[in-house]
């Protein structure tokens, strides 16, 4: 006669996840199914260590993430996988004395497996191999010592089934939450490690932790790009503000101000240290075994490329720093970025600052800066407004034309002849002469304050 029935080891454990059924009557060979369940449980309760050595070695034969942790430490393993088994067949016994104990010890499992790295597939593995093990032990029991009751553990399989479930669930929950909680802290370390690169506060001998950490060379070649935008992303935002070239490596970090972005450069030719000077060497030696420096790092061109090729959303202003080398020299890079970002235009754009060092130094000194603008072009505020800002534009435009009235006057769309009256009219009224290299130069400055630091 068959049986549909509800045994109360699932009684005890809560609801199943599933819809509610209609209600079962209890038969007699569900109550009879778990006596047998329980006296079989209580043998393998006291052949526990046995039971403990054989899934030890067959985590060992047939998980290869388990084997590495068992050659590792294998007292380890041996002593969590007995507390579980302990726990989860007393669970079958008492369900109510073991349940929660039971719980914590599938939690930790899960805990610790994820803080060592193990895959999550493995661990659940090894706890479907436990409860197969101890599925298995209890059939083995009852056939062995009761054979007529062998045919009623099939009332109670799907409990103990849904137990093994049960406790993966428990197990993966637990990992999931482990992990989300070290990758937040790897996170946060990283942002920190990050900070004080820029910052340049990293300690000498925090660089290899923090290259090994961030997956960066100690020693390589860096520049560093500041972007500041009209609407800043919130508060520890994952999103860059703008998408670089193809192929181009960064490391994001938001700043107060801007955001900026640590740039590893391909690596640049090596020079080996020069050889001490001898009597031997001739004069066309002596230039090349000095003992000095081979030169500036070239980033020129790898960052000129970077700077043709940035796609700056509209209003966006962009400051790429000098190339520095090593890590060390990160904090540097950061504050020649920020210097060009204070020089590029209000409106937006690029600045690349080995392109941009005379308006770099205006920024760099504000109040100087101002100080020259106004000396320079103070005359020209007594003008009419329009008047001024005709003279102005005419003597930038000269300026950008390397000095030609002609291309200056096609940009303007007037003759030579006028820009060159214009330019006259500048000089006497401010008593510069723009032939003169020192007087070009100041003009070009002041120009530069006027347009930079305005208001």
């Amino acid at each position: 006669m068959q049986q549909v029935v509800r045994s109360r080891v699932r009684a005890l454990h809560g609801p199943p996840p599933v819809a509610p059924v209609p209600r079962r009557f209890r038969s007699l060979a569900d109550r009879e199914a778990v006596a047998v369940l329980h006296r079989a449980a209580r043998v393998l309760i006291e052949a526990l260590p046995e039971l403990t050595d054989r899934l030890v070695e067959a985590l060992r034969e047939q998980e290869p993430a388990y084997r590495s942790a068992i050659e590792a430490d294998a007292a380890e393993i041996w002593q969590e996988v007995h507390h579980s088994l302990r726990h989860n067949v007393g669970s079958l016994i008492q369900p109510r004395e073991f349940r929660d104990a039971a719980h914590r010890t599938s939690r930790r499992i899960g805990e610790v497996r994820a803080e060592q790295g193990l895959p999550l597939d493995a661990v659940l593995h090894a706890f479907r191999m436990g409860g197969a093990m101890v599925w298995q032990g209890l059939v083995d029991e009852t056939a062995r010592r009761h054979p007529d009751d062998v045919r009623l553990l099939v009332h109670v399989a799907a409990d103990v089934w849904n137990f093994v479930d049960e406790h993966c669930g428990v197990v993966a929950d637990a990992y999931r939450q482990t992990e989300r909680r070290l990758a937040w802290r790897r996170e946060n370390r990283q942002r920190l490690m990050t900070a004080a690169l820029l910052d340049g506060t990293a300690r000498i001998a925090e660089l290899p932790d923090a290259a090994a950490m961030l997956g960066l060379p100690e020693l390589g070649r860096y520049a560093v790009l500041a972007v500041a935008t009209a609407r800043r992303a919130p508060h520890g935002a994952a999103h860059p503000p703008m998408a670089l070239p193809t192929g181009t490596e960064a490391l994001w970090h938001l700043g107060p101000d801007a955001e900026f972005a640590i740039l590893p450069l391909t690596p640049g030719p090596t020079a080996e240290p020069c050889a001490p000077l001898t009597d031997a060497c001739g004069p066309a030696e002596a230039g090349t075994h000095c003992g000095a420096p081979a030169g500036p790092l070239d980033g020129d061109a790898e960052l000129a490329s970077l700077a043709a090729r940035l796609s700056v959303p509209p209003g966006a202003r962009v400051g790429i720093s000098s190339v520095v080398g090593g890590l060390a020299a990160v904090g540097d890079a950061r504050r020649l970025a920020e210097t060009a970002l204070r020089a590029c235009p209000a409106g937006g754009g690029v600045v690349l600052l080995d392109e941009q060092l005379p308006a770099a130094l205006v920024v760099s000194s504000p109040g100087l800066g101002t100080a020259l603008a106004a000396r320079v072009l103070g005359p020209l505020d007594r003008l009419d407004p329009a008047d001024r800002d005709v003279l102005i534009e005419t003597l930038t435009a000269w300026l950008d034309s390397d000095g030609s009235a002609q291309r200056a006057g096609a940009r303007l769309y007037c003759h030579r002849n006028t820009v060159l009256n214009r330019l006259r009219r500048f000089e006497q009224l401010t008593g510069r002469c723009l032939t003169r290299p020192s007087d070009a130069v100041e003009v070009s400055l002041a120009l530069a304050a006027r347009r930079l630091l305005a208001g």
